[in-house]
């Protein structure tokens, strides 16, 4: 039984413990005072009648009109007058009057009150005994109104406690139920703080649980913080914070083998020519301030194109990777109006070759850098700020201009999204759910997601391809019991026409909803961070999972989203490469998964190409992986 019945439960009881004993007591007392006055005036009445009668002559007529007269006066209930002898001569009775008490009430408070008697005397002898009995029903009736508004009173005070003690119930019920709902965010890892109560007892329960609270709150922010040193450490380079040359080198591989997002794109490398003569002549701080302001404005490039990646290859070169079909000449452009103002500004005339490729996903790594060199050292060759690029190759799709692209994926979307699978296993070679990547009707075949998602995006249409591939993963699921992971959009986290398309069809369908694994990328997650933890907080009540991918380099925001009801994290295939060598990834990783678990969040490997990756994975204590050495038969 709660706490909150409980007290109920004993206001109740002395409420009604008071109630009874008042009653008891209060009738108790005025029958036991009834009884007495009425035998006294019974003994009373019966002397005064007896020594009026003694004065009288015995004519047995003057008599019964003495007697008659009395008992008219309506106040006895029975006279009776026998001779010496014991036999009777006169009697008068009269019933009770009661009939407006009820009967339980009469048998419950049954008064029990002697006659009154009295000796008539004639002269010197004994005439006769009177026994005389008052009429006492009105004392029934006078008992009956005194309960009656005993009760009236009860129930009026009883209405005014029940209130009063609501009051109070009410005060202490919700800081309980603030600790009852921050103990159960402790338990799905949101480390909440409480206002304390007035209450002594709650408040330093309240305390206790804000202690505990924070401290495990600051023991994950400072795991997070050496965690984030040690990935700096690891990926990025000390004076630009841009992506090293290994981290680079590992996405870009990433890059080539994977066709649903990689279909195509363009390489740049830009070098600052000449920089031991710049670092001589401006020296480092100035040095290092130009580079930071270059890095600065491939950055921004970088954010504007989703699935981009940009590092520092060594001191003097800088590379940046933009897929979803960019032209070389689009790439030269942009690079132009971002990096020449910065170079303008410098003290002396300052080189900055430009080499430009552009790149098919199955091209091999080491071809494409060749490629990228040869142009590189071309512009180099011509000087100053010359940019060289080689040619696009003919896209696989025969789609000559914007128009066609427009017409060829609307119609392709009014046919329906084909979904892909890719299987992700736990740690035993469960299944937790299937990737299902979407495939678009275009040119005569079922394309891959790359082949057309720039254009998607171009277009706008990435809320009509995600509403499109969750309707059709919605109906598998009302077939199959396998769970499907599906992609959502940036522009469709934003769009409050596709939540409430979402949730139309997620009503529609309400089991297979608690299959569907919806998954953003960890950027637009935290870029969006109040549109993401709506879309969350609305798909809670349908039992629907959610995650991110391609989790890394801004893995220590994540704590900005730990009472989202965050379902699961897919680590970035960059960081998953060759994990079986590389011991400080390993120790990377495993702070990862640790601090995931403790937010209760499950953590998955992306990206996972051999067995010996895969092994050390599960010991580093990751929940599950996916990649090209991920089978599922079943």
């Amino acid at each position: 039984m709660s706490l909150i019945k409980q007290l109920w439960l004993a206001i109740a009881t002395v409420l009604l413990l008071a109630f009874g004993g008042s009653l008891i007591v209060g009738l108790s007392t005025s029958r036991h005072y009834i009884e007495q006055e009425v035998r006294i005036k019974n003994a009373d009445n019966a002397n005064a009648l007896a020594l009026s009668m003694s004065q009288l002559d015995k004519d047995p007529v003057t008599i019964e009109l003495l007697l008659a007269a009395q008992f008219d006066t309506g106040h006895y209930r029975r006279i009776e007058l026998r001779d010496s002898a014991g036999d009777l001569i006169l009697r008068r009775e009269a019933p009770p009057f009661i009939a407006d008490v009820p009967g339980w009430f009469v048998d419950l408070t049954h008064f029990t009150i002697p006659p009154g008697h009295a000796v008539v005397q004639d002269g010197w002898r004994q005439y006769g005994t009177l026994m005389l009995e008052s009429q006492h029903s009105y004392a029934y009736r006078s008992l009956w109104q005194s309960a009656q508004q005993l009760v009236a009173w009860f129930a009026f005070a009883a209405l005014i406690s029940a209130l009063i003690a609501w009051w109070i119930v009410r005060r202490i019920r919700r800081p309980l139920a603030a600790v009852i709902d921050q103990a159960n965010d402790i338990g799905n890892r949101r480390f909440t703080i409480a206002p304390e109560p007035r209450t002594q007892e709650l408040r330093e329960l309240v305390a206790a649980m804000n202690r505990l609270s924070g401290s495990v709150r600051q023991m994950l922010t400072r795991e997070s913080g050496k965690l984030e040193d040690l990935r700096r450490k690891l990926q990025q380079d000390a004076t630009t914070g841009l992506a090293n040359r290994a981290y680079f080198m590992t996405h870009l591989q990433h890059a080539l083998d994977n066709k649903e997002v990689f279909h195509q794109g363009c390489l740049a490398m830009v070098r600052v020519a000449d920089l031991e003569a710049l670092n001589a002549k401006l020296g480092r701080p100035e040095t290092d301030r130009f580079l930071h302001e270059i890095a600065t404005a491939l950055h921004e490039l970088s954010l504007e194109h989703h699935e981009s990646q940009l590092g520092r290859l060594n001191g003097s070169d800088f590379a940046i990777l933009l897929p979803h079909g960019m032209t070389p000449d689009d790439v030269a452009d942009q690079l132009t109006q971002r990096l020449h103002p910065l170079a303008d500004r410098q003290p002396s005339l300052l080189d900055l070759p430009i080499g430009i490729v552009a790149f098919k996903h199955d091209v091999p790594r080491e071809t494409l850098l060749s490629q990228l060199d040869g142009e590189l050292a071309r512009a180099e060759a011509r000087g100053g700020r010359s940019i060289c690029m080689t040619e696009p190759t003919p896209d696989v799709l025969k789609y000559r201009n914007h128009a066609e692209w427009r017409h060829a994926l609307e119609t392709a979307l009014e046919q329906g999204v084909r979904l892909a699978r890719y299987p992700v296993l736990d740690a035993e070679g469960k299944l937790l759910h299937m990737e299902c990547p979407s495939r678009l009707w275009l040119d005569g075949d079922w394309q891959p997601a790359g082949t057309y998602l720039a254009w998607i995006t171009r277009f706008q249409l990435d809320e009509a391809l995600d509403l499109a591939s969750i309707e059709s993963a919605l109906r598998t699921l009302e077939q199959e019991q396998a769970p499907m992971a599906l992609n959502l959009s940036a522009r469709s986290l934003a769009s409050s026409g596709f939540h409430q398309r979402l949730h139309e069809l997620l009503l529609a369908h309400p089991e297979a909803a608690r299959r569907l694994w919806l998954e953003l990328p960890e950027t637009v997650a935290i870029h969006q961070l109040k549109d993401f933890q709506s879309l969350c907080h609305a798909l809670q009540r349908f039992g629907c999972h959610i995650g991110l991918e391609h989790v890394g380099q801004q893995f220590t925001h994540l704590a900005d989203l730990q009472g989202s009801g965050l379902s699961y994290l897919k680590f970035d295939a960059s960081l998953i490469r060759d994990i079986d060598q590389q011991t400080a990834h390993q120790t990377l990783l495993r702070g990862m998964a640790t601090l995931s678990h403790s937010l209760g969040i499950l953590a998955i490997a992306e990206g996972v190409k051999t067995p010996e990756e895969r092994q050390a994975l599960v010991e580093i204590g990751m929940d599950g992986v996916t990649g090209p050495v991920v089978k599922f038969e079943g």
